[in-house]
């Protein structure tokens, strides 16, 4: 078992604030920091200081941890071109002595995309499909060889396919809860995926969907890392507990929901036991207010330890 610390910086919070995290996550014996992709605050409140670019952050990251994983969870293919991407992705890699992984997805807000003038086109996951197609080819091409694809929406003509992750292969994540096209284009090209979100009884119905999705394309499932993100809320006792509810604008029936994860650290313990009897092999803790710093500390000591690995 994995356990990440997973973030929305773009609800009003700077690169050390991110740092700070990642260095928690870092001390205290978490697999990995991962962060959303997005460049507009969701919700009321305030969005200073700014939006963060997702893979600046990681690669500044890259430089300032040793040991822990970083990634996106997940980048939108609105927001990136795809040969450039695979350049970003493998510079972080090697910034970090091999330790990106990158989460791709087809994008949602639309509304940020209106604020930063980003077409978001109505149909996304086709770009998806190539997107996935030509980083990992990319990757993939042997070193002195070039890489050409032809698609619907993307064209690259003898690319040099360089550099080269320091990777063998760079982790990809592709996730969501889509009942065919997400599952089949998890099993193709993906390392892991992803839900997120959701009760258990919907993970362990997507779980299945994706392990069959591997099947059909003879695919071994277990090949396939199954991961689960939700919300998470951990406190010693109830006055923390809703002290920390407060300060991302949620009331206790608002966010304990069957889906998240809420309570004292044996409480946790228990939720992330089931999880993994789902067949869970990596959560990730997500955590809303970046400010506290100590919420994430509290989960180094009193959560994760207990946790099996």
């Amino acid at each position: 078992m994995e356990y990440c610390l997973f973030t929305e910086p773009q609800q009003g919070f700077s690169y050390d604030d991110q740092l700070a995290f990642a260095r928690s996550a870092e001390k205290h014996g978490l697999d990995g920091f991962f962060r959303s992709d997005h460049y507009l605050r969701m919700g009321e409140g305030d969005p200073r200081p700014g939006p963060t670019d997702a893979w600046t952050t990681l690669a500044g990251l890259a430089r300032e941890t040793s040991r822990i994983r970083l990634g996106t969870l997940v980048s939108s293919v609105t927001y990136r071109v795809p040969g450039i991407l695979a350049i970003q992705v493998a510079q972080v890699d090697a910034m970090s002595g091999g330790r990106a992984e990158l989460g791709l997805g087809t994008g949602w807000f639309e509304r940020e995309h209106a604020a930063y003038g980003i077409p978001f086109p109505a149909k996304r996951f086709d770009l998806l499909e190539e997107q996935l197609a030509i980083v990992t080819g990319l990757w993939a091409t042997p070193d002195a060889e070039t890489f050409t694809f032809e698609g619907e929406h993307y064209r690259l003509d003898e690319a040099p396919a360089l550099p080269k992750p320091a990777q063998e292969r760079v982790p990809v994540i592709v996730g969501g809860g889509g009942p065919k096209r997400t599952p089949a284009l998890a099993a193709r090209y993906a390392t892991e995926f992803n839900i997120g979100f959701v009760a258990e009884d919907v993970v362990a119905e997507k779980f299945a969907v994706v392990r069959a999705a591997c099947e059909d394309i003879d695919r071994d499932p277990a090949s396939l890392k199954l991961s689960i993100a939700l919300p998470t809320i951990v406190g010693a006792d109830d006055a923390e507990i809703e002290r920390r509810l407060a300060a991302i604008g949620q009331s206790r029936e608002q966010f304990d929901n069957g889906a998240n994860i809420i309570g004292t650290p044996d409480e946790v313990i228990e939720k992330v036991g089931r999880l993994r009897d789902l067949g869970a092999s990596r959560v990730y803790f997500q955590l809303l207010d970046l400010r506290d710093v100590d919420h994430a500390d509290q989960i180094g000591t009193d959560v994760v330890p207990h946790l099996p690995r």
